[in-house]
């Protein structure tokens, strides 16, 4: 009997204890569910805030790289098409009407060249009026300065024109990251050679550029943390959950798949 009564004195003891110690585990749940809640509350404000810095700094060189885009055109296109147009305006002799007139001609052709290249560089002075008429223009833009130098054999299939879907945060690192892309090809690749092939399909945007040059050890790379300009592209990439495919071999070129979510 007295086994009996132990037995269930521990029980109530014991449900007791259950029965005070719940509002305490509740609390401390309660609690714990609050402060998660608030971390993750302020993780996103941080988050939000780190993609509008980031989206700024992107508006930001955007606008730098347009910037030196357009002096450098206006200092060797525009300035030697004036200059040539002063030289033969001088060099007239009113005296001989008949190469007089054909100095002339040739004098209104290169003010109708300087007047175009002017328009071309109106327009790409607002960076991110470029973006509003489609991410496929945009990207043509760049590849056009590109080819004005003369200096690459390209291949470029665009299939982005007529893209319908839009994006304007994204378009602008797109954008960047082309323009990341030129440069770094520009400084470190000496290729001859580059493709680019822009194209949208389920629901995602794909960028490939390829080029000829002397190529380098990715891997080696990312473990020195070596390459601000690829570390640069990165970091866009991932800002917009895209992913990066790289594959180089050194004296053999690069190639490099960009696909993002979009829009």
């Amino acid at each position: 009997m007295q086994s009996e009564t132990t037995k269930i004195t521990i029980l109530v003891v014991v449900a007791t204890l259950i029965f005070l110690l719940m509002p305490v585990f509740l609390i401390m749940y309660i609690r714990s569910y609050n402060r998660h809640k608030k971390n993750h509350i302020l993780e996103k404000q941080h988050m939000q805030q780190k993609f509008e810095a980031e989206m700024l700094q992107a508006r930001i060189e955007v606008q730098d790289n347009t910037m030196q885009t357009i002096a450098t055109e206006l200092h060797d296109n525009v300035g030697q098409l004036l200059s040539l147009t002063t030289l033969t305006l001088n060099s007239i002799n009113l005296e001989n009407s008949e190469k007089a007139a054909i100095k002339i001609e040739n004098s209104l052709s290169l003010v109708s060249k300087s007047i175009k290249e002017l328009r071309e560089l109106a327009k790409l002075l607002h960076g991110e009026q470029i973006v509003e008429n489609g991410i496929g223009n945009a990207l043509q833009q760049e590849i056009n300065w590109l080819e004005k130098t003369g200096t690459y054999v390209l291949n470029v299939r665009n299939n982005l024109f007529d893209l319908q879907t839009t994006s304007p945060d994204k378009d602008l690192i797109i954008l960047r990251l082309l323009q990341e892309i030129i440069n770094n090809i520009i400084k470190h690749a000496n290729a001859t050679t580059i493709s680019f092939d822009a194209y949208y399909e389920n629901n995602k945007l794909y960028l490939n550029v390829e080029e000829n040059g002397v190529g380098f050890n990715y891997e080696a790379t990312k473990v020195n943390k070596a390459g601000m300009g690829l570390n640069s592209i990165t970091k866009r990439i991932e800002m917009i959950n895209g992913k990066l495919v790289l594959n180089s071999t050194p004296h053999k070129g690069t190639a490099i798949l960009i696909e993002i979510p979009y829009p």
